[in-house]
């Protein structure tokens, strides 16, 4: 029995916001995939697009919901680490992969003045968002929120991802200092729990997190 076949039919067919099936999630999925058919290969392929195409931005936590789609972030130009684990899984679904979202509370320890600001002075991210794929008979997490050129500012290594192994946050800096720490396992799912997720975040944060600001002049900001 195919690999596909052997996990629920929610991780494979589209969701709400897991569209696997919106056209532009096909085409995304085609382009980054190209010729390639071996499915780890081809989640490697798509974890890089969707790590360094789309840049992140902690900053554009929006309130419409249509913005959680995947076919919405695959034409976003940033976008933070909820959405872009959507994408991913949307994309893996796109070209036969199994893959659901998975959500934990980090505690980031290098954060810029004005994101802590607007989190009220915390360093605690509630519901961060990472994509599950099912890979060679195994859930394998990966994580690709931060790109590659927003690492280098901050001094920390991109997350690689092999297909085999879990690619989560950093624990620690290149210079040893603490970096990020994982606090609570909030579970996997099928699609966003997105009404979940916000009632978390006004908890924690209050609706300062859904104030539309700029791009600003902070290491979050993509080059012009």
């Amino acid at each position: 029995m195919p690999v596909a076949e052997q996990v629920a039919r929610e991780f494979r067919e589209p969701g709400g916001f897991v569209d696997s099936d919106a056209p532009q999630v096909q085409e995304f999925a085609r382009r980054v995939v190209g010729g390639e058919t071996e499915p780890v290969e081809q989640a490697v392929r798509l974890f890089d697009a969707v790590r360094d195409e789309i840049w992140y931005d902690p900053f554009c936590c929006s309130t419409d919901s249509a913005d959680y789609r995947a076919s919405a972030v695959a034409e976003s130009p940033s976008n933070w680490c909820v959405p872009k684990a959507v994408l991913l899984a949307a994309a893996a679904r796109a070209v036969g992969i199994p893959a659901r979202l998975g959500f934990a509370d980090v505690r980031n320890h290098l954060q810029t003045p004005r994101l802590r600001e607007r989190m009220g002075g915390a360093d605690l991210f509630v519901y961060h968002g990472y994509a599950d794929l099912h890979l060679d008979g195994r859930w394998v997490k990966a994580t690709p929120a931060f790109n590659a050129e927003l690492c280098a500012r901050f001094g920390v290594s991109p997350i690689a991802f092999d297909g085999r192994t879990d690619a989560l946050l950093h624990p620690y800096a290149a210079d040893g200092s603490a970096y990020m720490e994982y606090a609570r396992d909030r579970g996997v799912y099928a699609d966003l729990p997105l009404d979940a997720m916000f009632a978390a975040f006004r908890e924690h944060y209050g609706e300062r997190m859904f104030v539309a600001e700029a791009a600003g002049a902070d290491a979050f900001t993509a080059p012009a």
